[in-house]
């Protein structure tokens, strides 16, 4: 499954924006951009508005990593607009992808007043479960040197960043973003899927590093 570009913004003039600090490069506003496009075909969004908000959601996110700004989503809405004026959206059509930006950090409970806003919401989040998310909790870990598990240190009950250990981040975090907490019918198939293929990596995870598993092995023998 492929979407292409809005033809009024060209990667070039924005992929440099994107910085990967362990999970929010390039790669993730690709996939993020896949996923809305294919949800917005099928609730019946507007794919204009929802492709430009994707491909710049998070434009800031840099920024922000760098402390140069307090929320990316906000800040990405004040950068996104020249963008969107210069490369020809109406007024009307900067407005409304403006406000996907500003809002798309679902974490912030922020909400999102318009269907574009509520399937840009969903995409991105689906992006935080799944394979792929497993794989990007691993890429900043390892990127910010924060251990995988610790058996002495149980996740915090509040959220306070990645900070503690991979596995804790999971349940700190990814498995807290359920199914049901999305908008669209479509993401929350999809999440369904994904936040069950987490656990199963969990369960699977906990019985090898404690050799559970071994004890199985040996009961089938």
């Amino acid at each position: 499954m492929s979407a292409k570009p809005v033809p009024k913004l060209y990667v070039a003039d924005i992929e440099h924006y994107y910085v990967d600090e362990g999970g929010h490069g390039w790669d993730h506003v690709v996939r993020v951009h896949r996923m809305a496009m294919w949800i917005a075909g099928e609730v019946g969004a507007d794919k204009e508005i929802v492709e430009a908000a994707a491909l710049l959601h998070d434009i800031a996110r840099a920024r922000e990593e760098r402390g140069e700004c307090q929320c990316h989503a906000q800040e990405g809405d004040i950068m996104a607009r020249p963008i969107l004026v210069t490369t020809g959206f109406s007024a009307d059509q900067v407005e409304r992808i403006g406000h996907c930006i500003a809002v798309h950090r679902f974490s912030k409970r922020l909400k999102a007043e318009t269907l574009e806003a509520q399937v840009l919401q969903d995409a991105d989040r689906l992006d935080a479960l799944g394979a792929i998310a497993i794989a990007r909790v691993f890429s900043y870990n390892g990127l910010h040197r924060i251990p995988i598990h610790d058996e002495r240190r149980s996740p915090e009950e509040t959220y306070r960043g990645q900070r503690t250990t991979a596995i804790n981040h999971f349940y700190e975090k990814i498995l807290k973003i359920t199914p049901e907490s999305f908008h669209t019918m479509p993401a929350r198939q999809i999440a369904e899927k994904r936040h069950r293929f987490v656990q199963t990596f969990l369960d699977q995870f906990h019985k090898e590093w404690t050799g559970e598993d071994l004890d199985q092995m040996t009961k089938t023998d």
